[in-house]
């Protein structure tokens, strides 16, 4: 999730950039008729309209990405968490079998030392 949000939001900043370039290369007519100046501001308005649909995209990317980095931080601690009580089980099983071992262990010798003290 967090490998998605990332390559959206380089996604969304290579479309930024090239949008900038483009209004950049927008010629502005310094003489001609008023349809032509007209025009060339409708084009530098819908360029500036792409600009700022491509800020609002990096913007929820980043968002995303942000997002995705607290779902992770949360999904590593229950991860976490899991591993621990995992562990901490195994190891009540093993002391488990200690015990159980340890008793069979005295029983075998309480067995063994009535035959030969009989």
């Amino acid at each position: 999730m967090l490998q998605s949000a990332n390559a959206n939001l380089s996604s969304a900043l290579m479309a930024l950039e090239l949008s900038f370039s483009e209004l950049q290369n927008i010629p502005s007519p310094t003489s001609g008729q008023i349809s032509e100046f007209l025009s060339a501001r409708t084009l530098l308005d819908s360029q500036r309209a792409i600009i700022q649909h491509n800020q609002e995209w990096a913007e929820f990317a980043r968002n995303e990405i942000k997002n995705a980095q607290e779902k992770l931080k949360l999904d590593m601690i229950e991860y976490e968490k899991f591993n621990y009580l995992e562990l901490e089980e195994i190891k009540k099983i093993l002391l488990k079998q200690k015990h159980e071992e340890a008793k069979e262990l005295d029983e075998i010798a309480l067995m063994t030392y009535k035959k030969v003290t009989q």
